[in-house]
């Protein structure tokens, strides 16, 4: 029986060693990257929902003020403007 070059069979076994070593890596970096994704995907998701309940509490606030006082949010509505607009052209 004709036996196999032991140094090519050192090299064959080197070589899929490093493979499989480098699949292991691979599979390793792919979850990290997929938890890495879905952590800021919820993160985005939680802050996109507290934006949204700002702006509601924010349209309640403006809704109620214009019904009791409205002559004093048109004031607020007219310094905020003001000053947006001076902001705005410097």
């Amino acid at each position: 029986m004709a036996q196999g070059n032991p140094y090519t069979n050192d090299k064959v076994n080197a070589v899929n060693d490093i493979r499989d070593r480098v699949e292991n890596q691979a599979d390793r970096m792919s979850s990290s990257v997929e938890g890495a994704i879905k952590s800021v995907s919820d993160r985005g998701r939680e802050v996109s929902d507290n934006v949204q309940e700002v702006a509601g509490n924010f349209k309640s606030a403006v809704d109620l003020s214009v019904r009791r006082q409205p002559m004093a949010t048109l004031a607020v509505a007219a310094v905020l403007g003001f000053v947006l607009g001076a902001i705005w052209k410097s």
